[in-house]
């Protein structure tokens, strides 16, 4: 059997933020606070919102 690709599932932080500057902190602590465990960083993405807000979603690898 083939490998079947599952899509990412994002899990977003409960916060919108008004700059993607404020966005950037929240995704850098994230990815900062996995480099020191065991686990693989997630994969961590700031996407605006039409209404010019922007929220910040991360996944990891569960495998």
């Amino acid at each position: 059997m083939g490998h079947i690709y599952q899509k990412p599932r994002w899990i977003y932080w409960k916060q919108t933020f008004r700059s993607k500057f404020q966005a950037g902190c929240v995704k850098a602590k994230l990815e900062d606070n996995w480099s020191g465990g065991y686990e693989l960083a997630p994969c961590v993405e700031i996407r605006r919102l039409k209404s010019d807000k922007y929220i910040v979603r991360y996944t990891y690898d569960e495998a």
